[in-house]
């Protein structure tokens, strides 16, 4: 690994602390602004009668100065995976953006679809807007993630180098809706999905993408299908493992660390942990989970009764289990690749381990 990506592993290192939750506005400052940059390349201010959808799309992206608007994750994960390669990130820039564009337009029509007002603390484009206008800004996000790419051309990378991102990105797309589709057709059901059912919804909807940005970046840094093939196993593994983390701060996690209160329980959101113990319940457990399922608005007490018979049934040790399975997994395959130096492998472990706490 050169220096330029050695030195963005430690920042990244040292940044996360492993007490908080990833904190978009310290870690890897100089590539969220250059990823940011990249996207308001297609979203700056304009003038006209379509002013008001540029606005939109700003605003959801929290690049209009009203707020922050996720943690850029993806594409960071996707600028790394290029620069341990090739030692620098810039040429890489036009995927990153294009993966968070795709990433945001999902949220939009997440929100939309969940009927969720908020979302980290702002109000969703359609509870400004309404479900017309917010529609179409997602449909505008998904196709200026497209366009995005289109960018590498002009910086020297070959139409089959192209190509194959926007191919990876559509199958990636195509995956994510798939998996929207599970999320919605379980949310009607009264009977909680399969344990595995779970993990072929979380593979869409999460991991798919995850692993997408980080074989973008394989794809642009090298040729050797062997390291590519690596690095999407090493952001699928890592994909799924994140998924898994969330669902356990979704219940346990400390508000004072996370910055977010865990009020998965109380939204009866079917995550790991709560599907487990409803496939491990005895039938009187099951009665007493469904009953405080079925419950509008659970009360503090029946909230801290589900919680202590999803423990006692084995919910959590189980999905801390996954997570960590599929966190070891993604170091091995990063580990396997055989491009990555031992030094900057051992802060990748260590940003890895910090920020997957299971």
């Amino acid at each position: 690994m050169g220096g330029v990506a050695r030195a963005v592993t430690d920042r990244f290192l040292k940044a996360s602390c492993y007490d908080s939750p990833v904190q978009s506005s310290v870690i890897l400052p100089d590539l969220i602004a250059d990823t940011e940059q990249e996207i308001l390349r297609l979203l700056s201010d304009r003038e006209g009668p379509t002013a008001g959808l540029y606005a939109m799309m700003r605003y959801h992206l929290g690049l209009d100065g009203s707020g922050w608007s996720g943690k850029r994750m993806r594409p960071l994960l996707g600028l790394l995976a290029y620069s341990s390669i090739k030692g620098d990130h810039h040429a890489a820039l036009p995927g990153a953006a294009a993966v968070e564009l795709g990433h945001n337009f999902s949220l939009v029509h997440d929100d939309i679809e969940d009927g969720d007002r908020e979302r980290r603390h702002r109000a969703t484009l359609w509870a400004i807007h309404g479900i017309p206008h917010a529609i179409n800004a997602g449909d505008m996000l998904f196709t200026l993630s497209r366009v995005a790419l289109h960018r590498l051309s002009d910086l020297g990378f070959s139409d089959a180098k192209v190509l194959r991102l926007m191919r990876l990105y559509d199958m990636t797309c195509l995956a994510l809706c798939e998996g929207q589709y599970l999320d919605i057709w379980a949310s009607e059901r009264s009977e909680p999905m399969s344990v595995e059912l779970y993990f072929d919804m979380i593979g869409r909807k999460t991991a798919a993408l995850i692993a997408a940005s980080v074989e973008a970046g394989a794809v642009l840094a090298t040729d050797n299908e062997e390291v590519i093939s690596r690095y999407r196993a090493f952001g699928w593994a890592l994909g799924i493992a994140f998924q898994l983390n969330d669902d356990l701060l979704g219940i346990w996690g400390e508000q004072s660390k996370t910055g977010k209160e865990p009020t998965d329980v109380a939204r009866h959101k079917m995550t790991l942990p709560v599907i487990y113990a409803f496939e491990h319940a005895s039938p009187d457990d099951r009665a007493r989970l469904e009953a405080i399922w079925r419950t509008d608005s659970p009360g503090e007490t029946q909230v801290a009764e589900a919680v202590a018979l999803i423990e006692r049934l084995g919910g959590r040790d189980y999905t801390r289990d996954q997570a960590r399975q599929n966190r070891d997994r993604a170091l091995a395959e990063l580990e396997a690749a055989g491009v990555v130096d031992a030094e900057a492998l051992e802060s990748l472990h260590d940003i890895i381990v910090g920020l997957i706490k299971a």
